[in-house]
């Protein structure tokens, strides 16, 4: 169950980090954080966590030989 609610909030901060992305460098309009270069910056931070966590997420654990 965990590894499924790791994957899932993975996707979650993935999503969520580029389309603050977007919008900080001005892409999707129609917000206060359009234009706003500290979305700009926290968004991609924020994705590549999630892109971070994904990985983690998928691989599991390492066995020790």
């Amino acid at each position: 169950m965990g590894k499924i609610v790791a994957i899932a909030f993975g996707v979650l901060l993935t999503a969520l980090g580029a389309v603050w992305a977007l919008q900080g460098l001005g892409y999707l309009k129609g917000s206060s954080m359009t234009g706003s270069s500290l979305w700009a910056i926290l968004g991609p931070i924020v994705a590549a966590f999630g892109v971070s966590l994904l990985i983690v997420a998928i691989r599991g654990p390492r066995s020790k030989r």
